[in-house]
């Protein structure tokens, strides 16, 4: 029969619905505990960079799983297995993130879906009275940023944005050498990334496959024929849902280079590069070169997609120039150079996301300082929007430093914001 289960199915959702009647009976308790002494998180998204969040959870003291969310069934049970093996209380695994927001008990919404979630979620999830950990980039489009602040501070939420290395010791220690004056005054950051990314091809328009509800995952997107090379990463190649390896990997290093420059919003940017390597579905330029100018600062975004060496034998970085020699910050060290190029000092240290998460945490329950608050990451996202409407435009986009708006420029203030399916409007 058409609407019959397989045993794949039925034990699936089975399992789905003991482990929601078994946390059910708990809510009440869970309501019943001190904030101060147990975070109870929901985690969207659970396919790939979600897992990340999982784990970090997991790690840290007196933090509960209480959900984990996602539109593919394949991925939402492996979740629900993995932090049922970790916990004394089984998570509930849901479908629709709004059953999470339903739920008094649960403190925080934690978000690694695809960008175009990645501002709605956030301002529903403030106004529902949670928290929120969400992913670069924080929103999709500068208008959605705008939205994600005032819903922070409306709603009096603690909201942060996963630039991780904002929290790494290491780098606080490298930023602080830099603004303590070791290079002097510093005045240019050079930015980049690499890898060798290969062709996504020409999707075909193919039956939705029974594992994914495509509708929930388009969410406030305007629907469009779900396609065999769309899900799960190649989005981000596509305007429609992603941002294109400027809001992927460089926000990481513009993030980088906004803070160690102490600068917020640029006056003119440029952007010139194309699809230079395949022939195929691909939106976003896989290369391009981003200026930024800040008025007597400046930063460049160096992106090549399928051009694996990039700078200082580093596929990632972030170079400040000063007036006394420079700082390399890459993936895992940073050194710091004299005019004559002779290393001064050289610092490794470890990576990884817990510390990030656990600065999040204890934000809610101390009210401790955020290391990446939301304003701070909508700045950041900001620039890789901005480049990505000058290269969308093919001309130099200017900025109004009182409004940080767009200026003289209808075609590019037309993608401040976007069009969205109806009923889900973002709004705060």
């Amino acid at each position: 029969m058409k609407n019959s289960l397989n045993r794949r199915q039925f034990i699936q959702r089975t399992s789905l619905l003991s482990a929601s009647l078994v946390a059910g009976g708990l809510r009440a308790v869970r309501a019943a505990e001190s904030p101060s002494k147990k975070v109870v998180v929901g985690v969207m998204g659970t396919n790939s960079r979600g897992m990340a969040h999982v784990a970090s959870y997991l790690a840290l003291p007196n933090c509960e799983i209480g959900y984990v969310c996602d539109v593919d069934a394949r991925a939402l049970e492996k979740a629900v297995a993995v932090v049922a093996k970790k916990q004394s209380r089984p998570p509930v695994g849901v479908k629709d993130f709004r059953r999470i927001l339903d739920d008094p008990a649960v403190d925080a919404l934690s978000i690694a879906t695809p960008n175009h979630w990645h501002a709605p979620a956030t301002i529903l999830a403030c106004h529902a009275g949670k928290h929120v950990y969400v992913e670069k980039p924080c929103c999709h489009n500068p208008h959605e940023g705008e939205l994600m602040i005032s819903a922070a501070r409306r709603y009096k939420r603690v909201v942060q944005m996963g630039n991780q290395r904002r929290s790494w010791p290491w780098m606080i220690e490298a930023m602080d050498r830099l603004h303590g004056g070791e290079l002097g005054k510093v005045c240019f950051a050079r930015c980049w990334y690499n890898n060798s990314r290969p062709s996504i091809g020409r999707g075909k328009a193919v039956p939705v496959p029974e594992w994914l509800d495509y509708s929930l995952w388009q969410g406030p997107a305007p629907e469009q024929p779900y396609k065999d090379n769309l899900i799960h990463y190649n989005w981000h190649w596509h305007w429609h849902w992603g941002n294109g390896e400027l809001g992927n990997n460089g926000i990481h290093s513009l993030d980088l280079a906004r803070w160690g420059l102490q600068v917020d919003y640029p006056t003119r940017v440029t952007c010139s590069g194309g699809r230079y390597h395949y022939n195929d579905d691909q939106e976003t330029p896989d290369t391009c070169i981003t200026t930024f100018d800040f008025g007597g600062k400046g930063a460049t975004w160096d992106g090549h997609s399928c051009d694996p060496r990039g700078f200082e034998d580093a596929k990632f970085g972030t170079t400040f120039y000063g007036a006394k020699g420079s700082l390399v910050v890459t993936e895992k060290s940073y050194k710091i150079f004299d005019l004559n190029n002779k290393p001064l000092a050289e610092v490794k240290g470890a990576t990884g996301d817990t510390g990030h998460f656990g600065n999040f945490l204890d934000a809610i329950r101390e009210e401790k300082k955020l290391n990446a608050e939301i304003e701070e990451g909508v700045k950041s996202t900001l620039l890789c929007h901005l480049g990505n409407i000058a290269y969308r435009t093919g001309h130099t986009v200017n900025l109004d430093l009182k409004t940080h708006k767009i200026i003289n420029d209808k075609g590019a203030a037309e993608l401040w914001s976007r069009k969205y399916r109806p009923g889900w409007e973002p709004k705060v």
